[in-house]
């Protein structure tokens, strides 16, 4: 590995505002030029458009991959609920930062064992692995092996992540209302309450093996899926032991043949309907990070259980009563069901029907139709994105839905986009409507 994946991560308040500074420095200096090319041209361009260049995706994706913590779990948001809704080349620089952080130098990491441990932390190893095998927005992944020769995973947490979560928001929320990305009037406190209750939740290692164990429950004798178990003697609210179960990448699924690809989807789709509609609990971070392939046993290994979570009984009402009216092909029930739900606003229903009206269509044919749905036929997307580029460029309409809406949602597309990314046929349709008790000839 070559050593310019160790970078020190700055724990200190101050530290890490001034890195928000530079990034905010370089991401302004990359509008200054991109406004002066296109002014240059004859071009008159807006805001969002000198924003959004490659250029500051790039500029992003590398401070917040510095930075970790709070302000990279964000970064990692925004690249998964973009989806579709982002130019292609954008898309594929924000998703760096669903692969890989920079990784503590060994100095920093013996601090942080140090502190946890005590000094003589390295006799309760026969080995300890001091080059981690992951690293993620959080903590990093490191390989030992204890003194009877089992080999486990230990999730070491950056020094000063948890102290810095509400800063880290704050900081982020701020730059993008400088950015005039969103309007004035939008309120974006609940989610930003949300967004730091959350990060506090997956910060406590203790309570993500307390999730950890209850998947593993939930999970017990099913032959598609691995949830290693929790190690509590050596586990803390910074330090989260486990068993070491062997896997490669999720992405090393696609060099899978079809059938194959189509079963290990197929199971990741189900456990996501089961998880809204028969456990009402959710692991809702699908960053690709967290699944691993089992090539030999056809099995997919689930990792981290930090954004575990209950889903409100009214969430999975709305989410029921939203299905049901996909299923029936009701246009009006399904509009009904988005105002719910809390896809669009009354204000939205009122300015923007016809706009709204034309995405539903488009969806009810290619979602709904019946037989093998092919998640890499994307030639819809543009269509939907025609029709929500009128709706977003009216800035007074935007609506946020609820948190618990985002967070459930925020699984839902993360996992069709790996979907998409495996090309998977699927019986969409019919497994939609057995997970909301509807006869498949009935749907």
């Amino acid at each position: 590995m070559s050593g310019d994946r160790y970078r020190k991560v700055p724990a200190a308040r101050l530290s890490r505002l001034a890195s928000f500074g530079q990034l905010a420095g370089g991401i302004a200096g990359g509008m200054l030029a991109e406004g002066a090319r296109r002014l240059a041209a004859g071009e008159r361009p807006r805001v969002s458009d000198l924003l959004l260049t490659p250029g500051n995706a790039m500029r992003l994706t590398e401070q917040l991959s510095k930075l970790r913590g709070a302000a990279m779990k964000l970064g990692q948001m925004i690249s998964l609920d973009a989806g579709d809704l982002l130019p292609a080349e954008l898309t594929a620089i924000l998703a760096r930062l669903r692969d890989s952080a920079h990784y503590m130098p060994p100095s920093q990491l013996n601090q942080v064992l140090i502190a946890e441990w005590g000094k003589d932390w390295r006799k309760r190893f026969a080995r300890f692995e001091a080059t981690p095998i992951a690293a993620a927005s959080i903590g990093q992944v490191h390989r030992a092996v204890l003194p009877d020769g089992r080999i486990i995973a230990i999730k070491v947490q950056y020094p000063g992540v948890a102290a810095s979560i509400e800063a880290d928001v704050d900081n982020v929320a701020t730059l993008l209302r400088l950015s005039s990305l969103l309007p004035d009037g939008l309120d974006i406190a609940p989610l930003l309450a949300e967004a730091k209750q959350q990060l506090r939740e997956e910060a406590d290692y203790l309570r993500e093996a307390e999730q950890m164990r209850r998947y593993g429950a939930l999970l017990a004798g099913n032959p598609a899926f691995i949830v290693p178990a929790p190690l509590p003697e050596l586990s803390s609210d910074r330090i989260l032991a486990m068993d070491f179960i062997p896997g490669t990448p999720i992405d090393t699924l696609q060099a899978a043949d079809q059938p194959t690809r189509d079963r290990a989807m197929g199971n990741l789709l189900e456990l996501v309907l089961r998880e809204l509609f028969e456990f009402g609990f959710m692991q809702t971070d699908p960053n690709f990070a967290n699944y691993r392939w089992q090539a030999e046993s056809g099995r997919i290994v689930l990792l981290d259980f930090g954004a575990a979570r209950p889903v409100p009984e009214a969430t999975i009402a709305a989410y029921r009563r939203l299905m049901l009216a996909g299923l029936a092909d009701d246009s009006a029930a399904l509009k009904s069901a988005l105002l719910e739900v809390g896809f669009v606003s009354p204000v939205t229903l009122d300015r923007h029907a016809p706009a709204l009206d034309a995405m539903i269509a488009v969806l009810m044919q290619h979602l709904g139709r019946p037989g093998l749905f092919d998640f890499a036929d994307r030639s819809f997307v543009d269509e939907v994105r025609q029709s929500a580029e009128t709706i977003a460029a009216d800035r007074a309409a935007w609506h946020i839905p609820p948190a618990d809406t985002l967070f459930v949602q925020r699984k839902v597309s993360g996992t069709a986009l790996l979907a998409v990314r495996m090309a998977a046929r699927l019986p969409l349709r019919d497994m939609v409507a057995a997970a909301v008790g509807v006869a498949p000839s009935a749907a």
